[in-house]
């Protein structure tokens, strides 16, 4: 589609840019627009959402092409679905071995406007899946399990030092990156007086044992303030960092706090 768009627009600006040519320049505004609403079109993506055991997912299959479906964290091990014996209505599960992913299809004609099926995936989880059938491309649905990404998380912790696990959140913090085993939330709460300081909660990294605290800290005095975890650290904290450790008056900085959820 942007392939498309460009080429259109690249057209049109020469056919346009034709002082003499009547016909031509019409032509040229007519492909530039076309050029400009396939790049405005908004591309398709891919389906990730968020699952539960024993819950529902929600989600579109293809009607014309494979569907893939796959977990987070998991393998499928078996699915469950009702076959009516009627060619149109049937859809068929394949199982991946390798990945553990599974793909649908449907055949042409399949009369039904939506399909539904269970899942139970290795690690006992069971889903009920209920898709909306429409659309001619391939489909891939990726499924995350919050409980999963509880447990790889607390794995690591197991593994790790609690001076290690901080270590790792902060670095990844600090770079605004994404970690394995924590829910990264950017919510923006509403900023807090603390003395002359202005504290702001930009961000949460929320793991199994350890939360991480994303602040914005302004100096809302008169005069210099020291930026030391004494002022910020609530008790509990594992960690804090902060790129200076003064602010000048109306300076902000952020502070990347870490704290102990009480898991160990």
């Amino acid at each position: 589609m942007a392939q498309l768009g460009w080429g259109a627009i690249g057209v049109g600006a020469v056919l346009a840019g034709r002082p003499y040519a009547i016909t031509g320049r019409p032509v040229g505004a007519a492909l530039i627009c076309l050029g400009a609403m396939c790049l405005a079109a908004p591309a398709m993506a891919d389906q990730s959402i968020p699952a539960a055991d024993n819950g529902t997912v929600a989600c579109v299959a293809s009607a014309k092409d494979l569907t893939r479906i796959s977990l987070a964290g998991d393998q499928f091990a078996s699915v469950s679905k009702i076959s009516t014996g009627n060619p149109a209505e049937d859809f068929k599960i394949v199982n991946e071995p390798v990945r553990g992913d599974i793909y649908l299809s449907v055949p042409d004609g399949f009369a039904k406007s939506n399909l539904s099926f269970f899942g139970t995936t290795r690690k006992g989880y069971v889903y009920k899946f209920v898709c909306q059938v429409r659309g001619n491309d391939a489909e891939q649905i990726f499924v995350t399990n919050t409980a999963i990404k509880a447990e790889a998380a607390r794995d690591w912790e197991v593994r790790s030092s609690p001076e290690d696990s901080a270590v790792r959140l902060a670095q990844a913090m600090y770079r605004s990156e994404t970690i394995e085993g924590f829910e990264v939330r950017q919510d923006v709460l509403e900023p807090v007086t603390v003395g002359k300081l202005e504290v702001q909660q930009v961000g949460e990294y929320r793991g199994a044992d350890l939360k991480g605290l994303v602040l914005r800290v302004r100096n809302t005095g008169r005069d210099a303030l020291p930026l030391d975890e004494n002022m910020l650290a609530a008790k509990g904290a594992v960690a804090f960092m902060t790129p200076v450790s003064e602010l000048a008056p109306g300076q902000a900085a952020a502070v990347y706090l870490i704290q102990s959820n009480g898991g160990r």
